[in-house]
């Protein structure tokens, strides 16, 4: 069958201006299953609005032109919470085609019946996706929804069949078999482009490409939304081989710049040591590599060595609070503040740099913790920083808890809708604390990012890593202020 794979256009909505500072990212979960529905005979097209720069209407008639037998738009992000923020976008597209639509992603599986009433789906599907989609496509003279495991189907103009997952939610088992290819023939690499700081002492943010090494996460924090598509915590590994073979698959089409998109890599020793060691014996090719780790991993200054030697430039850990009581409320890890100072400085002693992540406005955030968390940060003084709100994402268990207690969301009658779960968008609505307004939160995190990279300190140790152009790319950064629907006409003292 004809089948075209559509990354729908989301990014200048959900970073409005900061829009050229963001990456161009690889849609990884779009590629994977390209190649997977290719091995199996179909002819499959992948439509890149992202990377082209098309709006919904140029998308939708790019689509149109290839007359697929069904459009499947993959629901993701640049990083794995950011699912629902790329909704919108997709049914944007949707809306526009006359061909059988179907998506799946973090989103759909967090929330797939509501997903197929209220958009402008075809078909939802449940879990990974790869699996349903080839049962379905495999049917013939029309197919019987009720027999596709993890698909969601829409009978009529209003009525809806809720399949389940049959016993069988789609989960690939054996990723090496399954899933063997990340499909990077389809890419001219050269028209993505790495994050603003991934790239900081580089002449340029190309070429760029995203390597997924494993699925799923074995952590539960309630904030997190990673682990819908998979049915629960847990993690799955491609080998080390076939990961290795991918990187010298970039490295023959010249990228520089990797990222390593998995929720956890820094996780499984063995299974790290095995990449690094390969990519150290790849002769004449230096990898500019950053991935994802916890402050309770990086505890092996063996390992952080060899993750210098084989191209990780970057970390980015999750700190979140510097408060232990507001980390225990979300399930975050037990270390305290003197085992996150420690871990920063080890990464930073093997020349790893570090992009701290911390979160505003969790359930037990006071403004006192809140400046605790803005205080940590600066003390840290890492190369760079993600400043967020709490969000209580479709997917996590802090949704369910938001719901349960009748906290405002995005997706409430009267609010933004979906768009509002994208941090950096003008209709953000992140959640409020027992002590304060999610305009007060929302406040608190725009001052504190501009505190945080405005400050000297902070560009002094740019210059002396990564060059005075580093710098030149922060003012370029700090130079746009947010605006932001909910302070509008607010006075709040931050």
């Amino acid at each position: 069958m004809r089948i075209a794979i559509v990354n729908a256009p989301s990014r200048a909505r959900v970073y409005g201006p900061l829009t050229d500072l963001a990456a161009i990212e690889l849609p990884v979960w779009g590629a994977i299953l390209a190649a997977y529905l290719g091995k199996l005979g179909h002819d499959v097209t992948l439509v890149d609005a992202e990377m082209e720069g098309w709006t919904a209407g140029e998308t939708a008639a790019c689509v149109e032109e290839l007359r697929p037998d069904l459009a499947v738009f993959p629901v993701y992000g640049q990083q794995p919470s950011a699912s629902t923020q790329c909704l919108p976008g997709a049914e944007r597209v949707a809306r526009l085609l006359t061909c059988p639509t179907l998506c799946f992603g973090t989103h759909p599986s967090a929330l797939p019946e509501r997903t197929l009433r209220e958009g402008p789906w075809t078909y939802v599907a449940e879990g990974e996706g790869h699996r349903t989609i080839a049962v379905l496509l495999a049917a013939k003279d029309g197919v019987n929804a009720t027999m596709v495991p993890g698909l969601y189907s829409r009978l009529g103009p209003t009525a809806i069949m809720v399949p389940g997952r049959h016993n069988d939610p789609g989960i690939v088992g054996d990723l090496d078999v399954e899933l063997p290819s990340r499909g990077f023939l389809r890419f001219d690499f050269r028209r993505y482009r790495a994050h603003n700081w991934h790239a900081f002492g580089y002449a340029s943010r190309s070429p760029y490409a995203s390597l997924q090494t494993s699925l799923g996460c074995p952590f539960r924090c309630s904030f997190c939304c990673i682990n819908a598509p998979f049915g629960g915590s847990g993690i799955r590994f491609w080998s080390a081989e076939n990961v290795l073979e991918h990187f010298r698959q970039l490295a023959e089409r010249g990228v520089t710049h990797v990222k390593v998109p998995d929720e956890m890599f820094l996780l499984n020793p063995l299974h790290v040591e095995a990449i690094c060691d390969g990519l150290i014996e790849m002769r004449g090719w230096a990898f500019n590599i950053w991935a994802y780790a916890r402050v309770d991993t990086c505890v092996d200054d063996r390992l952080l060595a060899k993750l210098k030697r084989a191209g990780f430039n970057w970390l980015g850990i999750g700190i979140e609070s510097a408060s232990e009581h507001v980390r225990d409320g979300v399930e975050k890890g037990r270390f305290g503040a003197e085992d996150i100072v420690a871990s920063v400085k080890r990464v930073r002693a093997h020349g790893i740099a570090v992009g701290a992540n911390y979160i505003f406005g969790l359930p037990d955030d006071t403004r006192a913790t809140m400046q605790e968390t803005l205080d940590l940060a600066c003390e840290l003084n890492t190369e760079w920083a993600n400043f967020y709100c709490a969000m209580a994402y479709p997917g996590s268990a802090l949704y369910g808890e938001a719901k349960k207690l009748g906290w405002p969301l995005p997706d409430d009658a009267g609010g933004p809708g979906w768009i509002g779960y994208a941090q950096h968008a003008y209709e953000t609505l992140p959640l409020p604390t027992v002590t304060m307004s999610a305009a007060e939160v929302l406040a608190f995190r725009d001052a504190a990012f501009h505190e945080y990279f405005e400050r000297p300190t902070y560009w002094s140790m740019l210059v002396r890593k990564f060059g005075q152009n580093a710098v030149r790319d922060v003012h370029a950064m700090t130079a746009h202020r947010l605006k932001r629907k909910l302070l509008e006409n607010k006075e709040i003292t931050t």
